[in-house]
């Protein structure tokens, strides 16, 4: 009887059944330490005092200043700092313990049901931008499609169903209906169409074919650690970076003083873009907007590109697209932002 051989699109041995097994675990545990108990007992406060806290952003600062700087990524990375730990894990754990040929099977086409799949398997996560890219990182790296990828990255922040029970008892569920519809064209339609827009149709049937065995080749400790360590490497100084440059400027790109125009909601769109937040800080973000009296227009543009992407989780997923793509990506949430900012000044 011939030994049983690695087959293309699944699992052959107990060794990589266990594998999974192991990061479904780690997966499973991580979120429900970082993300889904925590967000469980927010949703309460949500629903009894109709806030989940004060807006991260100083609307007080002057200019631009370190100390401002200082104080901006102090408060974000200690909302963020289990997420953003979890995300590198995941980010490094995704290359080594994931069969290659499911992944090229499930993710690794250009079609819409790769780009489903990948926006799908988002929800479960909710985090943000910057958390979720490191783990968009590592997917591309295991030759995940670019319209899956795209669709797991923006899902995870724009379709997080957590925010979306906060902002229907905090904000109304027009902001919830939204979000939810400029939350699914991004996800799904730009994703999609980044596809097209990069020309990648699918991987190379040669690569697809290759046997587990010769595609994760070395001891797993190893293959490990240098996975995180490269990732540490890639992610963690821009990181840095530029949360403190954003923190230092925040005051400039969001002026309290502007209106409620198209100018405003240009503005803020483009800014909104740029800025990073932690999950459902645009909540609190925008209510206090609302409260100083800025326009339902520039609040609505701030619902939809302030948890989509961000110049930090740009700056981590640098490697992992085309550049064309993360400029394509980037237009589309400002001109998505810009469109919901005209239908928020109109109906709400």
């Amino acid at each position: 009887m011939s030994p049983i051989r690695s087959i293309p699109g699944g699992p052959s041995n107990k060794k990589t059944v266990w594998m999974v097994v192991l990061f479904v675990f780690i997966v499973v545990a991580g979120l429900l330490y970082v993300k889904w108990w925590p967000y469980y007992h927010k949703a309460f406060t949500a629903a009894s005092k109709h806030s989940i806290g004060s807006s991260i952003l100083n609307m007080e600062a002057g200019g631009p200043s370190w100390h401002s700087a200082l104080l901006y990524a102090e408060a974000y990375f200690k909302s963020v700092w289990k997420a953003a730990v979890l995300g590198i894990l995941l980010g490094s754990l995704v290359q080594v313990l994931l069969p290659t040929s499911w992944l090229y099977r499930k993710l690794g086409k250009a079609g819409f049901k790769s780009t489903l799949i990948g926006g799908v398997s988002s929800l479960p996560g909710m985090m943000c931008t910057c958390c979720a890219a490191p783990i968009v990182s590592g997917l591309r790296k295991r030759n995940v499609s670019i319209g899956a990828a795209l669709a797991f990255w923006l899902g995870n922040p724009l379709l997080n169903p957590a925010t979306l029970i906060f902002m229907a008892f905090v904000l109304s569920w027009k902001f919830m209906l939204m979000r939810i519809v400029f939350g699914i064209l991004l996800t799904f339609g730009v994703s999609y169409f980044a596809n097209r827009f990069a020309g990648e149709t699918k991987i190379p049937e040669s690569v697809a074919a290759l046997p587990e065995e010769k595609a994760e080749s070395g001891p797993f400790l190893v293959r490990w650690l240098k996975s995180l360590g490269m990732m540490l490497v890639s992610v963690v100084p821009a990181y840095l970076i530029a949360v403190l440059l954003l923190g230092a400027f925040q005051s400039a790109m969001f002026p309290a003083w502007v209106g409620g125009g198209i100018a405003a909601i240009v503005v803020f769109a483009i800014a909104g873009t740029l800025f990073v937040i932690p999950t459902a800080a645009e909540i609190p973000i925008i209510q206090s907007f609302l409260a100083l009296g800025i326009g339902t227009g520039p609040a609505s543009a701030l619902l939809v590109t302030l948890p989509a992407v961000s110049l930090p989780s740009i700056l981590i997923a640098w490697k992992a697209f085309p550049k064309k793509v993360l400029a394509f990506v980037s237009v589309s949430v400002v001109v998505a932002g810009i469109l919901s900012g005209l239908i928020g000044a109109w109906i709400l």
